[in-house]
């Protein structure tokens, strides 16, 4: 099941980004070759959010690979400094090599995915604007087919 929250946009140029609470697996490719499996717990057309078990170095260089609706992304990216969490750590990304074309898909494909989750409003039963909403999950977004971390301990452990 995808998990997501929209809230209201301040600032009218930060990009909409999607929760997908971890159901998209991602490949980064550091510069030294190794890499590292991990989950996309936010995505937008300029950068997202990953876990790890260990955060990554603030300003590492890597390749992030992930599939995401129709889209395919494979490109370049800094980390950005890392936030700790209950279980590892969420670390920033931000695309630095994303071509027009690759983000115009991805921005469809998100867009696609947020117009299937119903708006946070401040009035909502909780009155929390962090609340989010179960949506089914669009097509092409998969998420039975991504295992439960609990039943793949080696999701975040180096590749040979």
């Amino acid at each position: 099941m995808m998990v997501a929250t929209m809230t209201p946009n301040v600032d009218a140029r930060r990009a909409p980004r999607v929760k997908l609470a971890g159901t998209v697996l991602a490949l980064i490719k550091l510069e030294n070759g190794r890499h590292i499996r991990s989950r996309v717990h936010q995505l937008s057309f300029t950068g997202g959010l990953l876990g790890f078990d260990k955060p990554l170095d603030e300003g590492i260089k890597a390749e992030v690979m992930f599939h995401v609706g129709d889209c395919t992304v494979r490109c370049k990216a800094v980390m950005l400094f890392p936030m700790w969490a209950t279980k590892g750590c969420l670390q920033p990304f931000e695309f630095t090599d994303l071509d027009e074309e690759q983000r115009s898909k991805l921005e469809a494909d998100l867009q696609k995915f947020l117009s299937s989750v119903p708006p946070v409003t401040a009035g909502s039963e909780t009155g929390s604007a962090q609340e989010t909403e179960s949506a089914p999950s669009p097509e092409g977004f998969g998420a039975e087919s991504v295992p439960d971390a609990d039943s793949n301990s080696d999701l975040n452990n180096p590749i040979a």
